[in-house]
C-alpha cells in the first residue's frame, strides 16, 4: 500500500485501543491474527465489499447500457407483442443486442443464462424481482358462424355441451378455471375437440368456427374488433391476468435489464386488460 511497516504498526495499535481488543499476537518471529482478529477481517472486507458495490452502482447508473441482452418470453407474447417493437428498442440502445428465446415452460433464469423473463399470469412463489407491465384479459371466444350453429352456452355448465379448444403447453390444459358471477371459481374439465401447444392456432381455429376457445386479450382483440370472434358468455366476469418482468435479485439491476423493462413500461402503457 506504499506506507511503512512503522506506520502500519500504529494504525493497528491505534485500532486495538480504539476496539478494546487484541487483533494480532505479536512475538519476535512472527505476527498472526488473534481469534477476534480473524472474526474483525471477516466483518470488515464485507464492508468493503458492500462499499464496492455501491461504487459499482453509481457507476452503472451513469453508464450506458450496453451487451448481449437474453430474454425468455412465452411463444404467443413474443411473436404477437415483442418482436414488432424489438426493432423500436434497438435503435433505441444501438449497443445493446438481443437474444430472444421463445418458449412456454418456466425457465431457471441463473442457471440457464437468462437476464430477464416475461410471464403471465400468477406468479410462482421465488427469490427473483419483479415488475409489473400491464394487464391482459382473458375470455372464451369463438366465431358468429359457430354460436349461429350450436348456440351460445347460458351458463358455465353448458360448457359441455360445446366444442372447446385447448392449449396444451399449461399443466391443466383440459381444465379452465373461470369464475361466475357471483364470483366463486368455477373448474370446467372437458376433453378438447382440437388440443394444440400455440395460441395463435388456437385463435386461427376459433375464427375458422371449430370451437370455442380461452385466449387472453392480447390474442383475440383485433379478431373481436373486425368481429371475427365474439364473446361466449357476456354475462361472465372478466379474468385479468398479470404481465410481469421478472429477473434475478441484486442489490442493482444491470443497465441493460432496466434499460428493456423501461421500455416496455413505455410501450404497454396504453394497454390495459381489455385494450390491446
Amino acid at each position: 500500500m506504499g506506507i511503512s511497516k512503522s506506520a502500519v504498526s500504529k494504525h493497528v495499535s491505534a485500532l486495538e485501543a480504539r476496539l478494546g481488543a487484541r487483533l494480532l499476537n505479536r512475538t519476535t518471529r512472527r505476527v498472526s491474527p488473534t481469534e477476534i482478529g480473524l472474526a474483525y477481517y471477516d466483518r470488515a472486507r464485507r464492508v468493503l465489499n458492500d462499499a464496492g458495490e455501491a461504487d459499482a452502482l453509481v457507476t452503472s447508473m451513469q453508464s450506458a447500457p450496453s451487451g448481449l441482452l437474453r430474454i425468455s418470453v412465452a411463444t404467443d407474447f413474443g411473436v404477437n407483442l415483442l418482436s414488432p417493437v424489438l426493432g423500436d428498442f434497438l435503435q433505441e440502445y444501438p449497443d445493446i443486442t438481443v437474444n430472444m428465446v421463445l418458449n412456454n415452460r418456466y425457465v431457471e433464469l441463473i442457471s440457464e443464462g437468462f437476464d430477464m423473463a416475461i410471464r403471465i399470469g400468477e406468479l410462482e412463489d421465488s427469490t427473483l424481482r419483479a415488475r409489473k407491465l400491464t394487464d391482459t384479459a382473458k375470455r372464451m371466444i369463438g366465431a358468429p358462424e359457430y354460436f349461429q350453429k350450436y348456440g351460445h352456452p347460458q351458463k358455465i355448465d353448458d360448457l359441455n355441451d360445446h366444442k372447446l379448444l385447448h392449449y396444451s403447453n399449461q399443466s391443466s390444459a383440459n381444465v379452465w378455471r373461470i369464475s361466475a358471477p357471483s364470483g366463486e371459481k368455477r373448474q370446467v374439465r372437458t376433453a378438447g375437440w382440437l388440443t394444440v401447444n400455440d395460441g395463435q392456432s388456437l385463435l386461427n381455429a376459433a375464427v375458422s368456427g371449430l370451437g370455442i376457445a380461452y385466449l387472453p386479450s392480447f390474442l383475440y382483440a383485433e379478431a373481436m374488433r373486425r368481429g371475427q370472434v365474439e364473446d361466449a358468455i357476456p354475462e361472465l366476469p372478466l379474468e385479468t391476468l398479470g404481465i410481469y418482468a421478472v429477473y434475478p435479485p441484486g442489490r442493482f439491476t444491470q443497465p441493460k435489464v432496466r434499460a428493456f423493462i423501461d421500455f416496455l413500461t413505455r410501450t404497454f402503457a396504453d394497454k390495459g386488460p381489455d385494450n390491446w
